[in-house]
């Protein structure tokens, strides 16, 4: 009777059932396409929970940010506090008035997830870890996140540290869209620090799917009594990058089935449609007043549509283009074309200039006008 009453419930409603049924054991969780940011599975998505290392991810971004914007340098030199060197939970044993590059500690947050080395580098930043955790703490808002809060730059538990599974997702897709560079760092299985030393350390990777997972290459695990075993992980096959999040499972063993229960999940049940490539001409825009006269309005990148697999829908295009105004350079934003189903907004991308423009003298403008006009194109 109980398996009559399953298999009704699944033929009814088998995203819910299948929803906690992949994931049974964790507090919460979600599976998203990383490009788009489309949602395929969900549990629990806005329970705010402690999130352990996670944290981290928040710091990451900023990191990436510094050497982004040529702040800081990879090879730059950190010289160590008492206060990162006191850190306790996981760490790469850094010493008080240690010397080490920013490269490395990196590495350290990356792989073997080390809180005194993600301090090291929040005092180096920001000068204290209180003001970078103030910059974390304004970085989840300006990606637009409502229910994340920190009280430290570690994950490890505090009143008032908290966060959702929904949220962590938007953080990791911030991470490896906006920032893949992390991906160098978060794929490394093993390596070592200090190499040429006698306080040589082996760093292997918290996240074990990274060599048993196939396509795995991030991206973050987190622990503590408070959080439980959490991980964010992202997986890229034929041209499908998945991250999935657990939060509040039982241990590393459990967390790491239910992940890849996720994972196989998406890769098994959903497709991504190239609708059109990066580049393609989407329309001729004529330009008074410039030197070629018109301008071939191309998009940014492929434009992608993630479909459940067995789907094959017809879509309309909602395009966008602003007053085009000379000069203007090559690969400038200049409107957006959206991606319809029905009347719901399924995907969209940027629209942007082919080439440069040049504005002409006004004698040029008169004999554009006078070839136009003699070659029919008004």
């Amino acid at each position: 009777m109980k398996k009559i009453l399953l298999l009704i419930c699944l033929l009814l409603c088998p995203m819910s059932v299948l929803a906690e049924e992949l994931i049974p054991n964790a507090k919460s969780g979600i599976l998203i396409e990383a490009n788009s940011g489309k949602v395929i599975y969900e549990k629990n998505t806005n329970e705010k929970l402690s999130v352990a290392s996670m944290t981290k991810m928040v710091a990451q971004i900023i990191i990436l940010e510094e050497i982004e914007a040529n702040h800081i340098k990879w090879t730059d030199i950190v010289t160590v506090s008492k206060n990162a060197s006191d850190m306790g939970g996981s760490q790469i044993y850094l010493e008080e008035g240690e010397k080490i590059s920013v490269e490395d500690l990196m590495k350290g947050v990356s792989i073997a997830s080390g809180n005194d080395a993600t301090v090291a580098l929040a005092e180096y930043i920001s000068g204290s870890e209180e003001k970078f955790v103030r910059r974390m703490n304004k970085k989840v808002k300006e990606i637009g996140l409502k229910n994340t809060h920190f009280t430290n730059c570690t994950g490890l538990d505090a009143d008032n540290h908290y966060s959702t599974s929904y949220d962590m997702s938007m953080i990791a897709r911030e991470l490896v869209i906006n920032h893949p560079d992390i991906l160098k760092f978060s794929s490394i299985y093993e390596d070592y620090l200090r190499e040429n030393t006698d306080k040589k350390f082996w760093l292997v990777n918290t996240n074990k799917l990274i060599a048993s997972y196939e396509g795995t290459d991030g991206l973050k695990t987190g622990h503590t009594d408070n959080a439980g075993y959490c991980l964010a992980a992202t997986t890229k096959r034929n041209n499908i990058r998945l991250i999935a999040i657990v939060l509040g499972e039982k241990d590393s063993k459990i967390r790491n089935k239910e992940t890849i229960g996720l994972l196989d999940y998406g890769f098994n049940n959903i497709k991504v449609k190239t609708l059109k490539q990066k580049n393609q001409l989407i329309e001729k825009r004529i330009v008074k007043k410039s030197n070629i006269g018109y301008v071939d309005i191309v998009l940014k990148n492929d434009l992608n549509i993630v479909e459940d697999i067995d789907t094959n829908n017809k879509y309309k295009y909602d395009i966008s283009i602003d007053d085009i105004q000379v000069p203007i350079l090559a690969n400038t934003k200049v409107g957006r074309i959206k991606v319809l189903n029905g009347s719901k907004v399924v995907a969209s991308e940027d629209l942007v200039t082919a080439f440069s423009l040049k504005k002409i003298t006004l004698l040029d403008f008169y004999k554009q006008n006078l070839m136009n006009y003699l070659s029919g194109s008004f």
